[in-house]
């Protein structure tokens, strides 16, 4: 399919799995009704975004990834015909846990699981302390209606992550994200940190030639502003949509797949890459033998 109706849902949460699960699925059912097709959910939705602390009684809110939840999105994809991008604390065995955002099919098939690659300790964030690092690559899913790349939140900063999934294959990256502002912090500051989050995803649309979706979180938390501004870029970096950085929205925007070749054909990064040139990038410094 050229065209594509994508379906972003930015809310808020509570301390209640069961009633955030309720509400993600209800506003599922309204981006459907306004025409998506994929809808993507925010980083951790069925929850509180607990990693502002460590504190052991969080595993709790981990499952099994396919398990409840997955099998409620499930059937829900099937009955509206859309496909549903959700991410979830998935418990994958005693001691081993992951931030995980499973895949399911607009007829309700589960294709699979990205596990978030690079994971974040910084205060407020302390995920080191949940979760274990993802194990099972980049990835990209065949929906009924595009082939998707996810990627989560913390990934979103690194270039060799979106390139990687663009060039496995992906037409859009998908980025569910909970990241926001202190409270304590001042306006120029929550400023240059928004447009450096959005410039930076903007950048892979650019240098990847694909739609690049990025899901965010609203409300306050534990001292944390939630900064929402939820967004779609083209794969020349222009946003064709951008979400209220205080409000619940869920958004239906159409982008057109068939722009991923017009971009790389006028603007051709992908042909004059230097393959034969990257070997240090795998280095973690060059200052060092």
């Amino acid at each position: 399919m050229a065209k594509v109706n994508i379906g972003l849902v930015q809310m808020e949460c509570t301390g209640n799995k069961a009633q955030n699960l309720s509400k993600a699925m209800t506003k599922v059912r309204e981006a459907a009704k306004k025409g998506a097709q994929i809808v993507c959910l925010q980083e951790l939705f069925t929850s509180l975004y607990f990693c502002d602390v460590e504190d052991y009684e969080n595993f709790k809110l981990a499952e099994a990834i396919p398990g409840p939840s997955t099998d409620e999105l499930s059937t829900l994809a099937a009955e509206l015909n859309v496909v549903i991008i959700a991410s979830l604390f998935e418990k994958r065995a005693s001691g081993v846990y992951h931030n995980t955002t499973a895949v399911l099919d607009a007829d309700g098939a589960y294709l699979g699981k990205y596990r978030k690659m690079h994971i974040p300790d910084d205060p407020g964030f302390y995920e080191k302390f949940y979760f274990t690092p993802g194990d099972l690559g980049y990835k990209v899913f065949k929906t009924k209606y595009a082939t998707v790349g996810v990627l989560i939140c913390w990934d979103q900063w690194y270039p060799e992550a979106a390139r990687i999934t663009a060039l496995m294959g992906a037409e859009v990256l998908f980025y569910p994200t909970a990241i926001g502002w202190a409270n304590t912090q001042d306006d120029a500051t929550n400023t240059e940190q928004y447009n450096a989050w959005q410039t930076i995803q903007r950048s892979h649309a650019v240098a990847n030639g694909v739609h690049v979706v990025s899901v965010n979180r609203v409300g306050e938390e534990a001292g944390l502003k939630f900064w929402g501004g939820s967004f779609v870029a083209n794969p020349f970096g222009t946003v064709l949509y951008q979400a209220s950085h205080h409000d619940e929205d869920v958004i239906v925007q159409e982008i057109d797949l068939e722009k991923t070749d017009y971009y790389r054909t006028h603007w051709p990064f992908l042909r004059d890459r230097r393959i034969d040139s990257y070997q240090p990038i795998t280095k973690r410094l060059l200052d060092e033998d």
